[in-house]
């Protein structure tokens, strides 16, 4: 797994996982378990371990990832429902993770495809340099995730992907301005469903403009911010054609202190 690491995130990324964790984390609490082609070569694996939130069992899914040339096959969903076998059978009914708001594939795996929800938005999660080519000139923002393990969403999910609807959605207003406007100041809308998008890949508006990558981040980083902080919950992600922003679907429950 160390080496999958690297391949994954660069020789350089400061929070590698030695070997020696992985195969502790087995013994006393964890999962650490990966995909195998016919030949027995690593496709993708998925780390986590064992500990107590808020008085109650629950693990850390620390890492989850699959080798660039086996993605599109759905395993890190495969991965993702192994991991939730093994928890469950141990006694724990929720898992945590972070994951970068900005990487549209990301948000479209855990909110539409395992009925994982965001609860939190982090600064910096890990630093602002890991020492990754992953996160160069992005910073380490995440969202930390809630997997409720026995939630009847989660079965949904696994079963076939939480779809949002394209009606209802045509009306909804958007967050984020395009960010070559570099707009941030104004008020937020304060209506009951929001959108906030992000950028297709935000990968290449990095290479393309590392200015144009720090806006998006510069402009979610406010509008997740202010919303999540006022009680808004993120109910689904709207995936669009190629080409199109998709976006984070924010509601707000009832009686909640609109932006």
């Amino acid at each position: 797994m160390p080496r999958a690491q690297d391949r994954t995130w660069g020789e350089r990324f400061a929070e590698r996982v030695p070997t020696g964790v992985l195969r502790g984390a087995q013994k006393v609490g964890g999962v650490a378990a990966g995909a195998f082609d016919a030949s027995q070569a690593l496709l993708g694996f998925v780390f986590g371990f064992n500990g107590v939130r808020d008085g109650r069992l629950a693990h850390w899914s620390y890492m989850l990832a699959v080798r660039e040339d086996a993605q599109g096959r759905g395993l890190g969903r495969r991965l993702k429902t192994f991991q939730r076998s093994i928890l469950r059978a141990s006694g724990i009914e929720v898992a945590y993770w972070t994951y970068d708001p900005l990487v549209s594939a990301n948000a479209h795996l855990n909110l539409s495809r395992l009925g994982a929800r965001p609860i939190e938005y982090v600064i910096d999660q890990y630093g602002e340099d890991t020492g990754s080519d992953v996160h160069r000139g992005l910073g380490t923002d995440r969202f930390l995730v809630e997997w409720r393990l026995s939630d009847p969403q989660i079965e949904e999910a696994l079963t076939r992907d939480l779809v949002v609807d394209d009606g209802p959605l045509a009306t909804a207003l958007t967050v984020t301005p395009p960010p070559r406007t570099g707009r941030q100041s104004g008020a937020l809308p304060s209506a009951h469903t929001v959108l906030v998008e992000i950028p297709e890949d935000i990968f290449e508006v990095r290479a393309r403009s590392a200015d144009e990558a720090w806006q998006w981040r510069s402009l979610t980083r406010r509008a997740f911010r202010r919303y999540l902080a006022r009680g808004y919950v993120a109910t689904g992600w709207h995936r669009r054609p190629p080409g199109r922003h998709s976006a984070y679907v924010l509601t707000a429950p009832p009686d909640v202190d609109r932006p």
